[in-house]
């Protein structure tokens, strides 16, 4: 059966080479006018340039780590403190999560003057050419994600021939390159686009009272570069490493669970993996929509190709499950993992499009101000976090249960169908990220065609494609967010059994991992303590940046001439270059926390303090980050109800009311909720790497 396993390396080519193809029809259609494609190669400088720098910062970063997982990899040490093959796992999981996000992000600056000129002849032409330059950034972030994985596997199984134990422990830690890209990716780029759309609205909305996009505001350039480096670049490496910590974390536990008869069960996450690039393939032909068609329409046409994706994976899941012989429990396992996105998806979008009640609702609160509306989005955020816990908690329930009955210790097995169903929702990751990184280059694509002065019939369907972008920016989130939680499960699970291989008895775990343990009890209230330390940091990271960006356009509306008037021409690269100042230099903090994190508590509490400290971080990062990114998707899509038409409509005090919400959800959606998914998979694989030095060293 092993040769099934190369079918992993071919779903990587295909995904690969269909993003090529797509990239290739992206960059044959025309650019439109000199005045877009300046606009546009401004947007593209300002983030290749900030890219470049966040690169240069992070090699510093990873050659740090290098050298010191060298030494624990090679030094004199009485134990084997980690796997020989860790530090260059590292390197390669970083390697490629930059290197998606990197692609992802040249075909989204190429595609939103494109995408505007194809507004500017149909409504379907411009969301053709933004959904395919999304659909090569979730095609790049897969193909690149099981190239990773394949290249590792076959080295290790079939030129080295190592057991399977052996192949998962080393695997495993890779994503800790992947997870560490990701975290500096997301909050750097996050830092960066919220910081310049905050300047952006508060003085250039409500001080100026000009339109969003205006180019008279200094900060818009460095806002659409924003859009870019935070939610195209930093959303694919945030979910290229939780497609690869699900996918691993599986094989790890299908180890751990069936011992002798482990290849079958390593194979179902592999050709669950497989079959969901070919299944994501198909369901992006069926995004298409017709002129004229409402936000609801919109959105049913690019959901017509994720369910399209999901009914054929659960189709090939029965072929699955009967080719490798696995129990037939299994298929449920992948049935309730899909389910599960669908579901978290579905109620992210109910509690932040403006199609739905809760959204309408939240944008009457405007009309008596900027306080209620905080309020009631503060209120909405928090009963959000209701239903996807239910979600998440009846798959987790389910999964167990149902392949916990396969046999073995039950334990164990229930274990692995929650990893199976962490793969499962992230199967069909190529399309399901294609609608997300689709919304930026919507929003570059409306603000260009604001920039340029476009006809108004043109900026009403550039209008109409950026609200879509910010509802499915907000599912994407909610998937994103889901996903986290069930692969943080899956991680949790595979330190524990990392923590057996070492030596430990198993019993011995199993009386450890109680509340009546201390040492658990004080890493539980650790856990729950960062994810709101983190949110503390990179939160204030914005507020800081935002402050100079503030003062700076304030600055130049002043001493400027004629910026109003359209006479004189601001200076958009002071902005973006204080915006890639602030967000380089505040990244570093809350990273670094995020990685000593789990060396410190577990040298201090030993291995019970950090399974209470990740089942903590988990709990409280999942309701947190699910309450900010759903408060700040509905504060956004009030105030775009409002500038449809609805209520008071643009420039009243109702309008100003909204903008002030929405810059308070900025950094909540788009900076800190995003990146908590990230810190609580990082904290679970930085665990399972120094997992040697925790059981050997620690005070308590």
């Amino acid at each position: 059966m092993d040769y099934l396993f190369l079918l992993l390396p071919l779903a990587a080519v295909i995904a690969l080479i269909f993003a090529g193809i797509k990239a290739k029809s992206v960059l044959k259609t025309d650019g439109g006018s000199d005045k877009m494609k300046q606009l546009s190669a401004s947007i593209r400088a300002g983030a290749n340039a900030y890219l470049g720098r966040q690169y240069k910062t992070l090699l510093i970063f990873f050659a740090v780590v290098f050298a010191i997982l060298l030494v624990m990899a090679f030094g004199p040490w009485k134990v084997e403190l980690i796997s020989k093959f860790t530090p260059f796992a590292f390197v390669t999981g970083g390697f490629f999560s930059a290197l998606s996000g990197f692609f992802g992000m040249k075909i989204a600056t190429a595609a939103n003057a494109r995408t505007a000129n194809g507004a500017s002849h149909s409504l379907n032409k411009g969301l053709r050419i933004a959904f395919n330059a999304g659909t090569v950034m979730g095609f790049c972030v897969v193909g690149l994600a099981l190239l990773d994985i394949s290249a590792w596997f076959c080295l290790l199984k079939f030129i080295l021939r190592l057991e399977n134990a052996e192949i998962t422990s080393a695997m495993l830690t890779f994503g800790m390159g992947a997870s560490s890209m990701a975290l500096f990716g997301r909050v750097g780029g996050g830092i960066f686009t919220k910081a310049a759309d905050v300047g952006a609205d508060l003085v250039g909305k409500v001080e100026a009272g000009i339109p969003e996009d205006d180019p008279r505001n200094p900060a818009v350039i460095a806002d659409n570069v924003g859009d870019n480096v935070g939610d195209v670049a930093g959303m694919g490496a945030d979910l290229y490493e939780s497609y690869v910590g699900s996918i691993l974390s599986s094989l790890a536990l299908a180890v751990a669970a069936f011992g002798a008869d482990a290849t079958r069960y390593m194979l179902v996450p592999v050709l669950v993996a497989a079959f969901g690039v070919v299944a994501s393939i198909i369901g992006t032909f069926f995004v298409k929509t017709k002129e004229k068609a409402s936000s609801k329409q919109l959105l049913s046409a690019l959901r017509k190709g994720t369910y399209v994706s999901t009914f054929l994976l659960l189709a090939a899941a029965l072929g699955i499950v009967l080719l490798t012989g696995a129990s037939w429990r299994i298929y449920f396992a992948i049935l309730f993992g899909i389910l599960t996105g669908v579901l978290i998806g579905f109620f992210t979008e109910y509690y932040t499009s403006d199609t739905y009640k809760p959204t309408r609702k939240l944008s009457d609160s405007a009309t008596t101000g900027s306080a209620t509306i905080i309020i009631d989005g503060l209120a909405l955020g928090m009963r959000s976090t209701l239903l996807p816990i239910l979600i998440i908690a009846a798959s987790v329930i389910a999964s167990y249960t149902i392949v916990g009955g396969i046999g073995g210790d039950g334990f164990t097995t229930g274990l692995y169908g929650i990893g199976v169903s962490a793969v499962a929702m992230l199967s069909t990751l190529g399309i399901s990220l294609a609608t997300d990184a689709y919304g930026p280059v919507a929003d570059n694509a409306g603000g260009i065609a604001e920039m340029s002065g476009l006809g108004e019939e043109v900026r009403e369907r550039t209008d109409a494609l950026d609200a879509l972008g910010n509802t499915t920016a907000a599912t994407g989130k909610g998937f994103a967010i889901g996903s986290a939680a069930l692969t943080a499960l899956a991680l949790i699970a595979s330190f524990i059994d990392r923590i057996g291989q070492l030596g430990v008895d198993k019993a011995a775990i199993k009386d450890s991992l109680t509340l009546t343990n201390p040492y658990m009890l004080i890493g539980l209230f650790l856990g729950g303590m960062l994810p709101f330390l983190f949110t503390a940091l990179t939160m204030s990271s914005v507020g800081k940046s935002a402050h100079s960006i503030v003062l700076e356009v304030r600055r130049q509306f002043k001493e400027i001439e004629g910026i109003m008037e359209g006479t004189g021409k601001p200076d958009y690269a002071r902005c973006v270059e204080l915006c890639t100042k602030s967000a380089l230099h505040e990244m570093m903090l809350p990273a670094i926390i995020t990685v000593l994190a789990p060396i410190v508590v577990g040298m201090v509490l030993g291995y019970a303090g950090v399974a209470g400290m990740l089942a903590g971080a988990t709990v409280s990062g999942f309701c947190l980050a699910v309450m900010m990114s759903n408060a700040g998707g509905a504060w956004d899509n009030a105030k775009k109800y409002i500038e449809s038409g609805h209520g008071a409509g643009k420039g009243s005090e109702e309008h100003k009311a909204a903008v002030v919400g929405d810059t308070v959800g900025d950094p909540f959606k788009d900076t800190s909720g995003p990146a908590i998914n990230i810190l609580i998979k990082l904290l679970s694989v930085v665990s399972i790497v120094v997992a040697a030095l925790i059981v050997n060293v620690h005070i308590f």
